[in-house]
């Protein structure tokens, strides 16, 4: 989604503050899709899927706006989601009912908030489907789903990785500051900056050409940090590279601890701006670059690595709140597809990492499918590897986010649901792993 609005806004050269605005509406209509839906459920006769898919966008995001934004008047989110809709092409007859429908909300703004925060069965409004609701209930029992319902409607903080191989984080920070911008140190990742206010382009901020910092959670950046101690002159492989986030992190170590870097991504599109990140950030000292996937890197000549990060793709559930369109999205089935696909990715992770070297397995999921038992099936198959305790290479402050050795924490106001598991390959080699030509 973040993908085709940013389009939308490039194509319509919408200027800062119109492009901060325009993503406000479109993340905030998808935290709080259910709410919205309850409300005009309460206002319309019209069954909502009966509704004409843009009325019924338009009026979600002028409900959204009479209800969670109170700098825009009333009477200019009303006639703005009138005039898109005949901008659209809707029928005049449907416009006037999308004017009809927001100035009755208008009128019953009260009773209508106490009204839809629940649903017609009593239940409470989540903004989150049942399905996934569900789990996090079986997971984490009553308490903590809702918590994590809540905290996902909110609207995330922005975290930057400070680069400081070219600018040290209080330095960073003075810099934002001077140019009238809060910034933070983070709670728990010691090069965070949190922007507990910024709304603006993340291009704009100062010391973005310079390559002074990384928009990266702190989960994320800890869980690089999990690859620990490095080796001086060892070789070091980000087998799910992406946009670069994790690879840039481990160029910033690199510069600390001498080390090489090497980064997999197969993806025209996320390989063109894994690039653009890393000569942005260290134009001086580039990873090797293999466009492949991670199973053709087995067939490169290359000498094995002495600590694999596997960030695989995953469903997501971790990050619903910074990214919504993930919560509705996502099917229970999916998780079944996701599983082999990072099985498949450990397997051949498994077969480029060096005896005694480190193999740290991540993922952006709540889901113990997708977690702990992935990572219970590769050990099962695979008895030269352990499990080791994340904590020694976490801050202390991170400690309370370990569960059973693992890096779990659930998303709170400061970091997103996150997942990584550490596990050391033993010296000697296993039958199993030498008689297998694939590994």
């Amino acid at each position: 989604m973040k993908a085709l609005l940013d389009r939308a806004i490039e194509e319509y050269r919408l200027p800062g503050n119109e492009r901060s605005l325009a993503m406000q509406l479109v993340y905030g209509v998808l935290r709080n899709r259910q709410h919205l839906d309850r409300i005009l459920q309460l206002l319309s006769r019209t069954p909502l899927k009966k509704l004409d898919p843009i009325v019924h966008q338009a009026l979600a995001v002028g409900l959204f706006q009479l209800f969670f934004l109170e700098r825009i008047p009333p009477s200019a989110a009303v006639n703005e989601m009138v005039e898109c809709c005949k901008t659209a092409g809707v029928p005049l007859r449907l416009a006037g009912f999308v004017n009809g429908i927001l100035r009755q909300a208008i009128r019953q703004k009260a009773r209508l908030a106490e009204q839809a925060k629940r649903d017609e069965t009593g239940a409470a409004i989540v903004n989150h489907p049942d399905w996934l609701v569900a789990r996090w209930r079986k997971n984490f029992g009553e308490e903590e789903a809702l918590r994590i319902c809540r905290v996902n409607t909110q609207e995330p903080l922005l975290v930057l990785r400070t680069n400081t191989v070219k600018i040290p984080r209080e330095e960073f920070r003075q810099l934002l500051t001077a140019n009238g911008i809060v910034a933070l140190p983070g709670s728990y990742a010691e090069d965070a900056v949190v922007l507990p206010e910024f709304q603006g382009s993340i291009t704009g901020l100062p010391g973005y050409e310079e390559g002074y910092f990384q928009v990266q959670d702190e989960a994320a950046q800890l869980a690089t940090c999990l690859l620990g101690p490095f080796r001086r002159g060892a070789v070091y492989l980000d087998g799910c590279a992406g946009l670069g986030g994790k690879t840039s992190h481990l160029l910033q170590l690199a510069a600390q601890h001498e080390f090489r870097v090497h980064a997999v991504e197969p993806d025209p599109h996320r390989l063109k701006k894994l690039r653009e990140n890393v000569v942005r950030l260290f134009p001086d000292n580039l990873p090797v670059i293999h466009e492949m996937v991670l199973q053709q890197l087995a067939g490169a000549n290359l000498p094995r690595f002495a600590g694999i990060l596997i960030d695989a793709p995953c469903s997501g559930t971790g990050v619903t709140g910074r990214h919504p369109d993930i919560r509705w999205n996502r099917r229970p089935e999916d998780l079944t597809h996701y599983r082999r696909e990072q099985l498949a990715l450990l397997e051949h992770a498994a077969g480029l990492l060096a005896p005694g070297g480190i193999l740290v397995y991540a993922t952006c999921s709540l889901e113990p499918a997708e977690n702990v038992d992935v990572v219970q099936e590769f050990l099962h198959s695979h008895p030269d590897f352990a499990l080791t305790d994340c904590a020694p290479l976490l801050p202390p402050s991170a400690h309370r986010f370990i569960v059973d050795g693992c890096f779990a924490p659930c998303p709170e106001a400061g970091i997103d649901g996150f997942f990584a598991a550490r596990m050391l390959r033993s010296k000697e080699e296993s039958f199993l792993s030498k008689a297998s030509p694939d590994r």
